[in-house]
Formats: structure tokens, sequence, C-alpha cells
């Protein structure tokens, strides 16, 4: 009885998996309005199946979106030294996700379309931001007085970014990745000679890269 409820379970959780990763799909694409019929054709379930887990699109969409946002903020928290000072913390994050643009374009574009979520959302960088921007002013690192306004300052600018290099596959995106985001530590407060430091630090190698919007079998 245990074994068949296990064995239930985890085909309840594949299927959900699979609608999830043929939402990211449609989002990476822009195909925001894309019919029911379609995704779960895309995900290989019955439509039956979709309302066995989702009442709406929108639902499922968001619940996509929510995934590849955490799926970003969990791979940058396994590549973000814990003993780092927030500056540093906050500069390498966006660093690594500016490079992300690149190296997984379809997670890229997942975010892009997300817009607002980036600020919004309680998974994957709005949080993460929002914590090192909050302990880089109590470390004095930064001179910010509203830290929404800081977030959306942030998430315009990743977004822009990372527009920029969709378009433009020729533009050296380390080089731009690594201009934005002196920029912004300008815009937070970090006086030039120090952001250009924390811009000019390594990086940890970016291996196993997440990938969304795969396709079930």
């Amino acid at each position: 009885m245990v074994e068949t409820q296990n064995r239930l379970e985890r085909r309840k959780a594949r299927t959900r998996g699979a609608l999830i990763s043929a939402a990211q799909g449609f989002i990476a694409r822009g195909e925001l309005n894309a019919p029911i019929a379609e995704i779960t054709q895309a995900a290989d379930v019955g439509m039956g199946s979709f309302y066995n887990h989702f009442v709406s699109r929108e639902q499922l969409f968001q619940s996509a979106v929510d995934g590849a946002l955490e799926l970003l903020g969990a791979y940058l928290d396994s590549l973000t030294d814990a003993e780092a000072d927030p500056a540093e913390a906050f500069t390498r994050s966006f660093r690594i996700s500016g490079r992300l643009f690149r190296l997984q374009p379809e997670l890229s574009r997942v975010l892009i379309h997300s817009g607002p979520e980036l600020i919004t959302s309680q998974h994957g960088l709005g949080p993460r931001a929002a914590r090192d921007i909050v302990a880089g002013i109590g470390a004095g690192y930064f001179r910010v007085e509203d830290i929404q306004l800081a977030l959306a300052l942030v998430a315009g600018a990743l977004l822009g970014l990372g527009q920029l290099l969709l378009e433009q596959p020729d533009r050296d995106d380390a080089e731009a990745v690594d201009r934005m985001a002196y920029s912004v530590l300008l815009a937070l407060g970090v006086p030039d000679p120090d952001a250009r430091d924390l811009c000019a630090r390594p990086l940890p190698p970016m291996s196993d890269v997440p990938s969304v919007g795969v396709e079930a079998e």
C-alpha cells in the first residue's frame, strides 16, 4: 500500500514537473497566451492531468516563473562565499546573473518575460538582493534610503542588460555585465574605487548551470 502511494506521488510530481518545464519553454519564447491544450501537448500529459495540479494557465505560469527564479537563486547561493561581505556578495550575484544570459539563454528569457516578478517575487533574485542590500547598508557599503526603489533599479538594470545581450550576440558579455555592475554599485552609493575593485574580483567557475524549459520526453 505504501509503495503504491509512493509510486502515485512520484507520478504526480513528474506530471507537475513536466507541465512547469513546458510552461517555462512557452514563457521563454514569449508565448504567454498559449492555450492549455498546447501546453499539455508539449508536456506530453493529458488535459485532465492539468487540472489535477493547476486551476488556470496563469497559476501554472506563476509556478513556472517562481521555479525559474528559485532555480537561479539556489545556483547563486551555491557560488557565493558565506564569508563574503555584503557588497561583494551582491556584486558577485549580479555579475554571475548577467553572465547567465549567454550561458543559459532559455532561463534568461524566462527572467526577462517575468519582468516585475524579479522585484516582487519571494523567490530567486529579489529577496536575495534585498538581503544583501540591507546588509550592505548596515555595514556602511551602500547609501540607500528606499529598499524597494533600489531593487527596482537593480532589476531594471539586469533585465535591460539581458535583453541587450540576447539581441546583440556579438557584444562582449563579460565586459558589458561588469560595466553594468559598476554603474549599479555607483547608484547604490559605493565609491568609484571600491566599485571598480568589486567588479574586477575573480568569479568562481560557473559549472552545472541550471536549465529550464525542457519538454518531457
